[in-house]
């Protein structure tokens, strides 16, 4: 490993050192740009935006695309006809051997590999216009923020190895504040409406001049007039005056709102006063299709004054289709209502498109028409996704998922589908599959009983979801049958709050195959074999227990014969309390594991998302789901089973609260590079006796979560059990990461994890090192750290990250950097971003 890295070391090295291969005798390659604002230099982000001409991107501090770049050559042959005149040796080989054809196909492979590196990001080239251009765009911006005195000056500095950088110095001046502040409404409808809706301005006497503010004006001012009838208003009425003539650093404004537009009628521009609009006629177009545009309308009807027409039939029920328009005939325009009914339309998965126009009715300067035209998706669509799996459990598998989906199932715009998934890999214990399948209805609004559908307005575009479904699991853990009934309800707060309630999660788990436990768990065989010895050496020397058994069939009921004999025996349990110990610790973990559960969720979950699309990279996002399980069928059954357990229906009832708290922020850091921050916490807490799903516990490890260790591999705590599987009831977990460009469609990442998982059920049966034991506790967080890669493709991003374990609680003596190397490395493939 150490020759590799020195032999990559020395390449890269050959390549820096000349990385101005391609660069003419007298230009100069742009390295660095420094920026200096009031003789400080600044190095925030906001200015670099306004650099015209910068560096060539680098990954760990190197520009690999240059180097990638400089391989190639500019002076080679562009076509097969120069490359033979420059290699005829080569070409009328090839020629002779085979023939002309194969002797120009070896020639283009050749011009294409060498144009293949050119293809890479050349050297920036200094250019003297780009930077005079860079000086005017800091002079603009500083100028929109008041600093209307401002200076910008720039120094090149070239150097003899073929090298530049630039320096640019600005000196800001004393700013300019507003003063008097003046506005007038030259029309008596605008007034009326400015006045009565209290509007506060932005502007205020005393604030520094800055051209957002203005704009931020401008665009209250429209907003104000479009959701009050004026629906044409324009930004050409607005007019803001500054006075430039005053010397002492203050200036008078002026805002002047006209009360008139110009129309163009027949060639010739008219002023026209604005005037409150009213919506008078609304027709929907529920199969609307360019190529039907002119097409007779063959079905019409008329529901809550709203025209529904179809060029066709119209399958959809205007009853539940007019609940997603929020204006009324009869109504005030407003913007607000607009954009409202287009969104609303949107999400009802039913409409490709949705296209609303509004016109001025013939004869009338107040009355306006609304056409809403939706482009209907195909009623029946077939979906197929394909996985790649592996992990520390799995081997390298495919899982694929079909599903067929019913638009507006019942002409309300449902959803209905229905999916199959099936998985096939190789597990520790030998190939193994899954099988399942699932229905589901979605719903674009509550169904609910008692009226409850009313608790929330439509606007919040409430959403039902009732699914069933069933999985069978082979050589998965003990082989498994999983049912699952969902009754859920959504709904948006506003744009960025949504809520949940998980209304019915009812799963029901049935275990196949426990008499495979050891077979899986093999780990837990071998701990409470050698334990038998020790029990054979103390306690019953004459009726030996060790060998437990070479049986497989025979070594689950030997096993648990002897972990309850161990359970009762208080005199091993003085004479080897740890041993004891670790044997009930399995004997109570066999029971859950092996056990059959019902769980009935009850849940709500918060989010908050402040992105407002995918190319927002500074936003926040947090989410909390507060969950409960049992207490209602725990209040009507009164059974309980052999172990003291709570059961309904003789299958054993999980009881527990159990809370996820997430929160993570990114940060635009320029240079197409973000900043991002992940933490999460989760508790759950039985009850009542209850044991916790083995599902339902938490995990750490994998490549969505502490990337140096596989997945369930770490804690509990400081422990290092060496199980297959390891769970807590207590999660903590923290990320972050950087992640920047490298080149064309690859970008990088610096990534640091850390977290673990602890027990908190207060089980007298649980190693203390496994326990949350307060503050103290945090010193058992494992920390890792790595580099990942990342193939974005815009709607698909393929990741390869490296972890490395940097801090491991569960060792003795030296925890820092003791494995972190490649041979102790986790390598991680996953799809999209780990958060």
């Amino acid at each position: 490993m150490k020759k590799l890295i020195s032999f990559l070391f020395l390449i890269i090295t050959l390549f820096s050192c000349n990385s101005t291969k391609h660069v003419a005798k007298d230009a100069h390659m742009l390295t660095q740009n420094y920026i200096y604002v009031d003789s400080v230099r600044d190095k925030s982000t906001e200015l670099q935006k306004y650099i015209l001409q910068k560096p060539n991107p680098r990954f760990l501090d190197l520009p690999f695309a240059l180097y990638f770049h400089n391989i190639g050559n500019h002076n080679k042959p562009k076509t097969p006809t120069e490359w033979a005149k420059k290699n005829p040796r080569s070409y009328n080989l090839i020629k002779k051997i085979f023939s002309e054809k194969q002797s120009i196909a070896y020639a283009k492979s050749f011009i294409s590999i060498n144009n293949w590196f050119l293809s890479y990001e050349g050297p920036e080239i200094i250019n003297d216009r780009k930077v005079n251009n860079t000086k005017n765009n800091l002079w603009s911006y500083y100028k929109t923020k008041g600093y209307f005195k401002s200076k910008v000056t720039s120094k090149i500095n070239r150097y003899n190895d073929k090298k530049a950088t630039v320096e640019y110095y600005i000196s800001r001046g004393k700013p300019t504040v507003l003063d008097t502040i003046t506005l007038k409404i030259e029309s008596p409808v605008l007034d009326s409406i400015y006045y009565s809706n209290n509007f506060k301005s932005l502007l205020k006497s005393g604030d520094q001049y800055n051209d957002n503010n203005f704009r931020n004006e401008a665009s209250k001012v429209i907003k104000l007039y479009k959701n009050n009838g004026i629906y044409n208003f324009k930004e050409s009425s607005l007019g803001f005056y500054v006075d430039s003539t005053r010397v002492d650093n203050k200036t008078n404004v002026d805002f002047i709102i006209s009360g008139n537009r110009l129309e163009d009628e027949n060639g010739t521009y008219v002023n026209k006063p604005y005037k409150v609009h009213k919506v008078k006629e609304i027709n929907v177009y529920t199969d609307y299709s360019f190529s039907k545009k002119n097409e007779v309308i063959k079905d019409s009807i008329t529901y809550n004054g709203m025209n529904f027409l179809a060029f066709d039939k119209n399958r959809f029920n205007p009853k539940y289709l007019s609940e997603s328009i929020f204006i009324k005939k009869n109504g005030i325009y407003k913007d607000t209502l607009r954009n409202l009914t287009r969104n609303h339309l949107k999400s009802l998965k039913n409409f490709k498109s949705t296209n609303i126009k509004f016109t001025e009715i013939l004869g009338s300067d107040t009355d306006l028409k609304m056409d809403i035209l939706l482009s209907p998706i195909e009623k029946y669509t077939l979906g197929l996704e394909t996985e790649l799996t592996h992990s520390n459990i799995r081997n390298i598998g495919t899982s694929a998922k079909f599903s067929i989906a019913n638009r507006n199932t019942f002409r309300g715009a449902e959803l209905l589908k229905l999916s199959f998934l099936g998985s096939y890999f190789n597990s520790i214990n030998g190939p193994g599959w899954e099988i399942g399948s699932d229905a589901s209805i979605e719903i674009p609004r509550f169904v609910a009983p008692f009226g409850l559908r009313r608790l929330v307005p439509k606007r919040m575009s409430p959403r039902t979801l009732f699914s069933v479904g069933a999985s069978f699991q082979k050589n998965i853990g003990l082989d498994r049958k999983t049912f699952t009934v969902l009754a859920d309800y959504k709904w948006n707060y506003n744009t960025k709050k949504t809520i949940q309630i998980e209304a019915i999660n009812l799963q029901y788990i049935q275990n196949l195959n426990v008499n495979r436990y050891f077979d899986i768990y093999s780990s837990e065989f071998k701990t409470l074999d050698d334990i038998a010895k020790t029990y054979d050496d103390t306690v019953n020397p004459s009726t030996p227990n060790h060998p437990l058994s070479d049986n497989l069939d025979n070594q689950a009921s030997e096993a648990i014969k002897f972990m309850e004999k161990v359970s009762s025996n208080n005199s091993f349990r003085a004479s080897n309390p740890q041993d004891y110990n670790t044997t009930v610790n399995i004997l109570d973990r066999y029971k859950i594991i092996t056990s059959d559960f019902l769980i009935p969720t009850l849940a709500y979950t918060f989010n908050y998302n402040s992105q407002t699309d995918f190319k927002d990279n500074n936003f926040s996002f947090f989410r909390l789901r507060i969950a409960n399980s049992g207490n209602i069928l725990g209040l009507i059954s009164n059974k309980t089973n052999s172990n003291n357990k709570k059961t309904f229906l003789d299958i054993p009832l999980a009881q527990y609260f159990k809370t996820d708290f997430e929160f993570k922020q990114f940060w635009d850091v320029g240079f197409s590079s973000v900043f991002g921050f992940r933490t999460f916490l989760g508790a759950i807490i039985p009850y009542n006796n209850s044991d916790i799903p083995f599902i339902k516990s938490y995990f750490a490890g994998g490549s969505n979560d502490i990337r140096a260790w596989q997945t369930y591999e770490l804690g509990p705590g400081s422990r290092n059990t060496g199980l297959e599987f390891n769970v807590g009831s207590l999660k903590f977990l923290t990320s972050v990461e950087y992640r920047f460009p490298v080149f064309s469609k690859l970008k990088g990442a610096l990534f640091i994890d850390a977290g673990n998982i602890w027990d908190i059920t207060n089980s007298e049966f649980v190693d203390d090192d496994a326990k949350f034991n307060g503050l103290k506790s945090l010193k058992n967080i494992a920390i890792g750290s790595g580099i990942g890669a990342r193939l974005d493709f815009s709607f698909l991003i393929l990741r390869f990250d490296v972890g490395f374990k940097t801090f491991e609680p569960y060792l003795s003596g030296q925890k820092w950097f003791k494995n972190y190397n490649f041979k102790s490395a986790v390598y991680n493939i996953g799809i999209n971003y780990p958060f």
